[in-house]
């Protein structure tokens, strides 16, 4: 799934994976609304906000975006400008 955002000016595409997707299609349209909010962040900056956090250990490499009690994990790829979100979890 590729998210299409407007009315922002983006630098970054953001693309999720089956996973993803699935978690996405599956909540509630108000999730779906602070999920989405978060996707625009991502799009616009996706290395600097108060909810982003470089992962450690094992998950270097990724990141995190805390959405309440939610984290969305994703991978940047600043060559091609992809943002590929990899799992959303609670």
């Amino acid at each position: 799934m590729h998210i299409s955002l407007t009315n922002i000016e983006t630098v970054y595409s953001v693309s999720l994976s089956d996973d993803a997707k699935h978690f996405f299609e599956g909540t509630s349209a108000k999730l779906q609304q602070r999920l989405d909010r978060c996707f625009e962040q991502l799009g616009i900056n996706p290395h600097q906000h108060p909810n982003i956090k470089s992962l450690k250990g094992n998950f270097a490499g990724y990141h995190r975006y805390r959405v309440g009690d939610y984290r969305v994990i994703y991978q940047i790829d600043i060559r091609s400008g992809q943002v590929f979100v990899i799992t959303i979890v609670h």
